[in-house]
């Protein structure tokens, strides 16, 4: 199991445009973020990973630190969660033949 903290800025290029007056961190760059995290943290590429599930349970704003935890099982599946201040903001897992990025 690894860990992950990313705070994302209020002039994150995204921003802006979600939403003016109500700013919040699009669920894609989240998305991104996690399995970014995920990868380099498990050392392995996810290029030919596919996304089993992604649930948005609550929105992350700018400024926010998000907690990302993740694991690989035997078969391969990696299952992550982001978290904000203890309260679970996206789970979900990912299958695939990821291969080792170590030499």
């Amino acid at each position: 199991m690894g860990t992950a903290e990313r705070i994302f800025p209020a002039d994150h290029p995204a921003v802006p445009g979600h939403f003016p007056g109500n700013p919040i961190i699009p669920g894609a760059v989240l998305l991104d973020e996690a399995l970014r995290a995920a990868g380099a943290g498990l050392g392995v590429s996810l290029s030919s990973c596919r996304i089993k599930s992604a649930k948005f349970l609550a929105p992350v704003r700018p400024g926010d630190r998000v907690v990302i935890t993740f694991d690989r099982s035997g078969t391969g599946v990696i299952r992550f969660t982001c978290e904000v201040g203890g309260r679970t903001v996206l789970k979900g897992e990912v299958a695939c033949g990821a291969t080792s990025t170590a030499a």
